[in-house]
């Protein structure tokens, strides 16, 4: 332990006390909240149109402090509770990665605990304390970027392969609000949907946008844009054999019309 101080003490010469250390940075969690549009059978995320500095106007992925006496996972799951008025458990939300580099905000040094929220249904919104406007995007991709889009607006992860790259290209507040997004939740969104791509096939959490149950046609409409293929390009046999560990069967569907009842599943790794 003593030879431990004395190596910080004297590492590069300078005294410990005088070198520029972080103290107390503010601490967000940036909340990834998707759901499931079952009238279009389309992925969703939600974002909001900020009304306040840094990044005025700017859409953004929904944000809030951690208190005090919070864990991240409590304060994910109180940001969902307070702004859209659903009350989930502690299996709906996942840590995603943290965001610290200087350059992601102005002023304040920041840093941002980023998770991702399931909801099982896809709720009306409401803009809260803190944003003019929340809407609902629906993800496309391209063959380099991940699409978010309304009626007015396309938003995309950046296409930048590296970190230290995209931050260094970072343009901050001088980028335009309405091809950009806030902060650097463009990058956010980049390592957000290739976390979902690469667990897709061992822990597809993602599917719990679809609810408590879901057919195989649904799931594989929720694994299309981050696969970047088209539902009828993932074959339905192959799909089924490749995750039969990883879904399980739990009935058929009512019959609605014509044909036979679609199979239901659930996804296996979770509890009853």
């Amino acid at each position: 332990m003593i030879l431990l101080v004395t190596l910080i003490i004297k590492a590069g010469g300078i005294p410990l006390d005088s070198q520029n250390i972080l103290e107390r940075p503010f601490i967000t969690i940036t909340n990834l909240i998707w759901s499931f549009d079952h009238a279009t059978n389309r992925v969703n995320i939600l974002l909001v149109k900020r009304d306040n500095d840094p990044y005025n106007n700017y859409w953004a992925l929904p944000e809030t402090f951690m208190r005090s006496q919070e864990s991240a996972e409590e304060t994910a799951l109180r940001l969902v509770r307070e702004k859209i008025g659903m009350d989930l458990s502690g299996s709906h939300t996942e840590q995603l990665a943290t965001f610290t580099n200087p350059l992601r905000t102005p002023g304040d040094r920041a840093l941002s605990l980023g998770y991702m929220t399931f909801l099982p249904d896809k709720p009306q919104l409401k803009a809260g304390y803190g944003a003019s406007d929340a809407r609902w995007f629906t993800m496309g991709y391209t063959d380099k970027t991940y699409t978010f889009s309304d009626s007015d607006h396309i938003f995309q992860s950046t296409d930048c392969p590296v970190q230290r790259t995209y931050y260094a290209e970072f343009g901050g507040t001088n980028a335009d609000p309405d091809k950009h997004l806030a902060f650097d939740h463009e990058w956010i969104l980049k390592v957000a949907c290739e976390r979902i791509r690469n667990k897709l096939d061992y822990q597809p959490n993602i599917l719990l946008i679809l609810g408590r149950q879901f057919t195989l046609k649904d799931a594989r409409r929720v694994y299309s844009p981050f696969l970047k293929l088209r539902v009828d390009q993932i074959d339905n046999s192959n799909f089924k054999k490749s995750h039969q560990d990883l879904f399980t069967d739990i009935g058929s569907s009512e019959v609605n019309g014509p044909g036979r009842p679609a199979r239901l599943y659930k996804l296996a790794h979770l509890r009853a």
